[in-house]
């Protein structure tokens, strides 16, 4: 079974992007512990300052819905929730070619 490929973005809303850079610092370094976590990476746009973006690579679909249930991803966005802008968009990723 090949890796599973996830691109997200987290958009944080005017002047609260420390705060969100913050707790999602603190979600990848619990992330990378996790088994089945190939890599998990934290950006932030440079075209759209304060717009975060997670780049993973997961074991499988399994791992990533087990990911998805971690108690660290809660806390997550139980500290970030009313900072965003907008909806997290979740991309899992097929290739073309």
């Amino acid at each position: 079974m090949s890796e599973l490929h996830v691109v997200a973005t987290i958009p944080a809303a005017g002047g609260s992007a420390p705060a969100v850079r913050e707790a999602l610092q603190t979600l990848v370094a619990a992330t990378r512990e996790e088994p089945g976590c190939v890599s998990y990476d934290l950006f932030e746009s440079a075209a759209a300052p304060g717009t975060f973006v997670t780049v993973e690579r997961w074991a499988d679909q399994a791992a990533m819905d087990a990911h998805m249930t971690t108690p660290h991803l809660a806390a997550a966005f139980a500290a970030v929730g009313d900072q965003l802008a907008g909806e997290v968009a979740i991309h899992p990723l097929v290739p073309v070619v």
